[in-house]
């Protein structure tokens, strides 16, 4: 399950607001139009498509949509819930065998939770289901390496072109150097498209490549967790035992919030003892 994720979009807004509070505290609102340049835009962008174009197969340019998608996106899955998952899959392993789980492996919506459990159900060796599960995520890394190398590589072209387009602003700058009236206004359009290049690398794009990475090592530190608990749950460990064992992969913050869980059902235990 995925929702989205506000803070890419806050950041991008927070980014640009303060880019336009700055030209507008020196130059006023008439000042921005100072800043919009058609021809620097089709340099930088025009340029950029060329690049991607260039190094990408096409079959690799057509995730550009879904690899951006992804940056507006987060996982809703919880760690300790997913550890609860385990125990109770454990609990009832041993209570009525492995092969119980097999229908309620249907209900499982995480595919790879719910494939390695399978190859658990039928009796797989834990050392070969641990090998099929790693494969994965390494395809998974692989994939999600692809996808994020294409907003890697724009964010390095962005600011090249950038510069190109001012080096083709100066040379035409240096030609009109007989009118002196057209070199200030010759050189803030030159300066533009290296402007317009480092925004899209610094704002966008280095960014959203930052957090795409960051998702793929969430999801694969997610997925080491489902394999300790997958071979935990075919080998017949106590619930108890396996709690322990997946707990270690619990942030202090989570370790803080099961406690207080626990505290609490503990005391309304008691209190309904006494009652």
């Amino acid at each position: 399950m995925t929702k989205r994720d506000l803070l890419t979009p806050l950041g991008i807004t927070l980014g640009f607001a303060m880019i336009m509070v700055a030209i507008m505290s020196n130059s006023g609102s008439e000042g921005i139009s100072s800043f919009a340049d058609i021809s620097s835009i089709f340099i930088v962008l025009g340029g950029l498509t060329a690049s991607m174009l260039i190094t990408f197969k096409m079959e690799q340019i057509r995730l550009t949509k879904r690899v951006l998608k992804e940056a507006f996106l987060k996982s809703q899955r919880s760690t300790p819930e997913l550890i609860q998952l385990f125990i109770q899959l454990s609990d009832r392993a041993r209570r009525e065998g492995i092969l119980a789980l097999e229908n309620e492996l249907d209900e499982v919506e995480d595919p790879f939770i719910r494939k390695g459990m399978m190859l658990a159900v039928d009796g797989v060796e834990p050392e070969v289901i641990t090998d099929i599960l790693n494969a994965e995520i390494i395809a998974m890394e692989d994939r999600h390496y692809k996808g994020r190398q294409l907003i890697e590589k724009a964010a390095e072209y962005a600011p090249a072109w950038g510069m190109i387009g001012t080096l083709i602003g100066l040379v035409l700058m240096l030609n009109k150097l007989a009118e002196p009236a057209s070199l200030g206004p010759s050189m803030a359009v030159a300066l533009l498209t290296t402007l317009y290049g480092t925004v899209l690398a610094n704002l966008f794009f280095t960014p959203m490549a930052g957090k795409l990475e960051s998702k793929t090592e969430e999801e694969v530190f997610i997925r080491q967790i489902i394999i300790e608990g997958v071979i935990g749950v075919q080998s017949g460990q106590n619930p108890r035992i396996l709690e322990e064992k997946l707990s270690a992969f619990l942030t202090e913050e989570d370790m803080q919030t099961e406690k207080n869980k626990t505290n609490e059902k503990s005391y309304a235990g008691e209190k309904l003892n006494e009652a």
